[in-house]
């Protein structure tokens, strides 16, 4: 998302990509305190195990950890305290259907500025098998060496 104009990326959720099918992307926006945006801005925030669960038809991050703020003092929040996603009702209802009947996960994939905004890129991802992630990594692995063999030809 970093390359849009007005945008700015902070920090992505490679895991994601490593253990899931990644079907669809969703942009949504998320519920901060003030000081955890400013922590935002410094970078502290990590996306390693989150998830996203539903509950009485709001869509919330968990496990998505946002350090305190070091200025902040009473007014930081707990850094793993449950966070609200802002979506449209059809949205949500929508990635709730698929996540209760097709076997998909609502997983965040990166944490960007929009404008002044902080926003949340969702991913709907189904989740990969052992044997899917060697093809993947030896996928990778043939391109690299096609990318050598390439580079030393041209020399």
């Amino acid at each position: 998302m970093a390359n849009k104009a007005g945008t700015k990326q902070v920090t992505a959720n490679k895991k994601a990509w490593h253990d899931y099918f990644v079907e669809e992307k969703i942009e949504a926006g998320i519920e901060l305190a003030g000081t955890e945006v400013k922590s935002i801005r410094l970078g502290q925030v990590n996306l390693k195990d989150s998830y996203c669960t539903f509950k009485d038809g709001e869509i919330f991050v968990r496990g998505m950890h946002i350090s305190p703020y070091e200025k902040g003092n009473i007014f930081n929040k707990d850094p793993m305290r449950l966070r609200k996603l802002l979506l449209h009702k059809k949205e949500i209802l929508r990635l709730f259907g698929k996540t209760k009947q097709d076997g998909y996960a609502v997983i965040p994939l990166s944490v960007y500025f929009r404008n002044s905004h902080v926003k949340l890129e969702l991913g709907l991802c189904k989740g990969k098998k052992l044997h899917d992630k060697r093809d993947s990594m030896a996928k990778r692995d043939a391109a690299r060496e096609i990318d050598r063999a390439m580079k030393s030809r041209n020399r």
